[in-house]
């Protein structure tokens, strides 16, 4: 019929007005994360490129000349007992934190997946540490595990005939003793997003493997662990960088001592940056507290990966 559009132009038409909204979208969507994209180029991108430079220059608060020195802070860096000890426990502190944390979450997870008014209350007392400042907890457990006058856990040790420990002044003990206080305050952090996941699965999937004949502990491997994987991605990647970077607690309880047996790298780098205003040594040491987060976080996430794979296969 004469005025008539033909069928094909008539969808031409359709699909241009389809792409122009979506280009709209497009330009919505770009404009809204723009402010968020610059401020993570100048507050992350740029600092961690400064810090690549400074870290190979003599810059320090008492040298007004900064000339370019090669690698000499990162032999410097690694040729201090001080330095290679700090390192050591920050690795030593995030695996460990990492894998009690965890295991214990996922164990209050599962045995407070109930609805009853009993269960809500425990898991409400265990995620409270978590609303703490670290700084309140460190302070906390500083007069908890104190040598002087008793110290409340002493004191109750003492009470029941056992000798008081020295849980902050003994280096073989104080970082564990640290390390003891975070998971208290993060357990139940980690816990609440086990909690969320079990949520989610289907019942259905432990009625058929009833049929099967699975007892509770098959149940949990066969079905729960594997279904925990979104869960366990996200506290276990959270965890690892939270212990690599951990500075208040250690700072509040020991300022890492006694001697430097809970020295970590942030109280080595904030002490070197801002203490003794070697500036640029920091910056050698903030760029290997980068790539040992870079690194630990590219082999867990390829475990997680293939262990992704293997639940999907």
């Amino acid at each position: 019929m004469r005025g008539r559009l033909h069928p094909f132009f008539i969808r031409m038409l359709k699909l241009r007005k389809e792409m122009t909204m979506d280009k709209r979208k497009s330009r919505t969507y770009f404009f809204m994360i723009l402010p968020a994209f610059i401020g993570f180029i100048i507050l992350f991108i740029v600092p961690v490129i400064m810090s690549f430079g400074y870290s190979v220059t003599n810059w320090s608060v008492y040298n007004a000349d900064i000339e370019f020195i090669g690698l000499r802070n990162f032999q410097k860096l690694f040729s201090d007992v001080k330095t290679v000890s700090a390192i050591g426990h920050s690795v030593k502190y995030a695996i460990l934190i990492t894998i009690i944390q965890n295991v214990l979450s996922i164990i209050l997870a599962v045995l407070l997946n109930k609805k009853t008014k009993a269960a809500n209350f425990v898991k409400t007392i265990t995620f409270l540490p978590a609303v703490l400042s670290i700084m309140v907890v460190g302070y906390l457990f500083q007069y908890i595990m104190t040598s002087a006058d008793g110290g409340l856990l002493n004191s109750i040790i003492q009470f029941f005939g056992g000798q008081p420990v020295n849980w902050l002044g003994d280096s073989n003990i104080a970082l564990y003793s640290v390390l003891a206080t975070q998971v208290w305050q993060w357990t139940g952090w980690s816990m609440v997003i086990y909690v969320a996941n079990l949520k989610s699965i289907d019942s259905s999937l432990y009625e058929a493997a009833e049929i099967d004949g699975a007892n509770g502990i098959q149940k949990f491997f066969r079905v729960t662990l594997p279904l925990l994987y979104p869960a366990t991605s996200f506290n276990v990647l959270m965890s690892l960088i939270g212990g690599m970077k951990m500075f208040d607690a250690v700072f509040v309880m020991t300022k890492g001592g006694p001697g430097y047996a809970t020295e970590t790298i942030m109280t080595t780098l904030i002490r070197e940056g801002f203490n003794t205003g070697k500036t640029a040594y920091a910056c050698a040491f903030a760029v290997v507290f980068f790539v040992l987060v870079f690194v630990f976080s590219k082999v867990v996430t390829y475990f997680l990966n293939k262990w992704e794979g293997a639940i999907q296969a």
